[in-house]
């Protein structure tokens, strides 16, 4: 089996990786951009970890202005197995409440203005998203916030928004109304392209407000964004170094397949592939490529 090496993405808040040991700092080439900042290598405990700051260092990057791609291949070559990424979200549910964890188990994806697939013209493929996030991160992410004593909900639906202005009062009655459980900005974008990548991936959702649907609390503002990540930086920082100093040596194969995603989604036949496209994928479809031979 192959080793396990941890990448950690940190949203709004959450700007290092606490713990993070041995560091060295590497910007990694890709040809899809440049990342949202350099990679930096290092162990917590005995694990290998990879950390990346999603907005750049001093938050420079909106949602929509991110580059996904070269964020998730960047991960994908510095020989990452399994992705946990941490954003701030707002809350449709009361009990949902500020400073709650929520480990994402379904999307409902609104973005419009962004890139979500490596692939297209010249090499098409379709990957499964039926369960965009990997159960077995997710229960691994949830024992080490219990062993933590921190308040965590193990599941729910995040509605991804394009961003960067936050919802409207309809747009948050009516996401509430049909069920959905947290809003944010980030994490359906890079769940889908983690999955192309074969990357498992678990989404850790801070909640952070109440959006706008609640009387009583009032519409949310960054300032009370910030504010809730400020005081979350120990929990948060806290999961994070259980979850890795806990995690398997070796990568465990991943339930429903994740780490395989592209096994028979490719698509187009071999002679009618781009080369330049097959190229800038290389890192992406190596190993199913290899095992298609």
């Amino acid at each position: 089996m192959a080793r396990a090496i941890v990448g950690v993405i940190g949203g709004s808040g959450v700007y290092q990786l606490a713990g993070l040991t041995g560091v060295r700092e590497e910007r990694v080439t890709t040809p899809w951009g440049e990342p949202s900042d350099v990679l930096r290598f290092g162990r917590v405990g005995e694990t290998q970890a990879v950390f990346l700051a999603r907005h750049g260092q001093g938050h420079r990057f909106t949602p929509s202005t991110i580059n996904y791609r070269a964020n998730i291949d960047a991960l994908k070559r510095a020989g990452v197995s399994d992705v946990i990424a941490v954003s701030a979200c707002g809350s449709f549910r009361e009990e949902l409440f500020p400073g709650l964890f929520v480990l994402v188990d379904q999307f409902v994806d609104r973005t419009f203005a962004r890139q979500t697939s490596f692939f297209g013209a010249g090499c098409v493929a379709h990957v499964p998203m039926a369960h965009p996030t990997s159960p077995l991160l997710r229960a691994r992410v949830a024992a080490a916030a219990a062993a933590e004593g921190i308040a965590c909900k193990n599941g729910g639906t995040y509605v991804c928004m394009e961003g960067p202005q936050f919802s409207t009062l309809a747009e948050s009655l009516a996401y509430k109304a049909v069920g959905l459980d947290v809003i944010g900005m980030t994490a359906a974008t890079e769940a889908k392209l983690a999955r192309e990548a074969e990357l498992p991936y678990a989404a850790v959702a801070m909640v952070t407000d109440y959006d706008c649907w609640h009387a009583e609390h009032g519409p949310v503002d960054v300032a009370s964004v910030l504010k809730v990540a400020h005081d979350n930086a120990e929990r948060v920082e806290a999961l994070l170094r259980r979850s890795l100093a806990d995690f398997p040596a070796e990568h465990e194969a991943c339930p429903g397949g994740a780490d395989r995603a592209l096994d028979g989604a490719i698509m187009t036949h071999p002679d009618a592939r781009d080369p330049e496209l097959m190229k800038k994928l290389e890192a992406i479809v190596a190993r199913a490529l290899a095992a298609a031979r």
